[in-house]
């Protein structure tokens, strides 16, 4: 059957690295006879520009009626007087809301040409590849009771964690499953020790890793999973976790990188529908000036097709197309070092393209 995705280029540097993602679809439909069509939406303050609404009603049932939704980014001081429920970031929950999208995956991935990046040494994160996934309704973030009341006439600030088994199992499903696309290798991270929240999650994902015998499942506390994160973080390939904590540990993961420039992300449902994204927002200091970096879209394609289309072999091309690149030597600004030359976005996609 026929592929369908929801493009939304969003705001920003959003319609320019959009571009160069498309033509890495148009090549993958060219020459390796992939059935896909795609189709454009509007979120964010293109959205609010054109309709009022940073989530018109058409995009949201476009995004429910495809395979996957492709977003570039949403945002940018423009929209900063906007009433609070009209700006940009509104339609971007919006639209997670109303997909059901319960589980973050955000990978961490370290090309052993970008390794001076790192605030580590290169030899901890040459080709670092961990995947942290991350629950994402549910936990302290939104448990009830939560507020500010005053008891024996102090302020007191409240807030619930709250996880139910079949919330867990389903994050854990997800996690299990991303691990046999990959290493079969699961860490689970809690705080059981204190938290009965903990104990119920590390009950469960216990339970749930019986019907996963080919994956290995360890687990840690999360303040050590923070530390081991910067002594040793190729010690992990996947990291299941709760909202808060994954949170925390998916930022930490990211620094590891260096550069958000090359970082995607994906956000999924239970019917296996993801909206992908990079993670580096919409920059609007440089939009317009051709020079973002397309890279992070690119490889938020590249989940797309891992994920909810089960095209791994197309997701591997545009993952080595990538690392060619980069190994030829280009480089834009945001991940280039002093002295080193840089190319521009349609350079680098063209690449890209190139090398597919």
């Amino acid at each position: 059957m026929t592929a369908k995705i929801l493009v939304l280029p969003g705001d920003g540097i959003g319609p320019e690295i959009t571009a160069q993602a498309e033509k890495v679809l148009e090549v993958l439909r060219a020459k390796y006879k992939f059935d896909v069509e795609w189709t454009h939406g509007l979120l964010g303050g293109a959205a609010y520009d054109a309709t009022g609404e940073p989530l018109p009603a058409a995009t949201l049932e476009a995004a429910r009626k495809s395979d996957a939704v492709l977003l570039a980014a949403v945002g940018g001081p423009k929209y900063d007087t906007a009433p609070r429920d009209k700006r940009p970031e509104r339609g971007l929950l919006g639209i997670r809301a109303g997909m059901g999208l319960y589980a973050n995956l955000r990978p961490a991935i370290l090309y052993p040409e970008l390794a001076a990046a790192s605030s580590l040494k290169p030899e901890l994160v040459a080709d670092l590849d961990v995947l942290i996934v991350r629950e994402l309704t549910g936990g302290i973030y939104f448990g009830q009771p939560r507020g500010i009341e005053v008891r024996d006439g102090v302020r007191v600030g409240i807030n619930t964690e709250v996880y139910s088994e079949p919330e867990i199992e389903r994050i854990a499903r997800t996690a299990f499953d991303a691990a046999q696309l990959r290493g079969k290798r699961l860490c689970s991270v809690d705080k059981a020790n204190v938290l009965e929240s903990s104990e119920l999650w590390r009950e469960t994902v216990i339970r749930v890793g019986r019907d996963y015998p080919d994956v290995q499942l360890t687990h840690q506390y999360v303040d050590n999973a923070a530390m081991q994160l910067v002594r040793a973080p190729k010690q992990f390939d996947v990291i299941v976790t709760s909202n808060l904590f994954g949170d925390i540990l998916s930022d930490i993961a990211a620094q590891l990188t260096g550069s958000i420039g090359m970082l995607p992300s994906a956000s999924l449902n239970e019917r296996g529908q993801g909206l992908y994204e990079p993670i580096h927002g919409s920059a609007p200091d440089i939009a317009g000036k051709g020079v973002a970096n397309p890279l992070a879209m690119i490889l938020s394609l590249a989940m797309l097709l891992r994920y909810s289309l089960k095209r791994g072999d197309l997701a591997d091309k545009v993952q080595k197309a990538v690392r060619h690149v980069l190994a030829d030597g280009l480089r834009t600004a945001d991940i280039a070092r002093s002295g080193e030359k840089t190319v521009g976005t349609l350079e680098m996609g063209e690449a890209v393209v190139g090398r597919l």
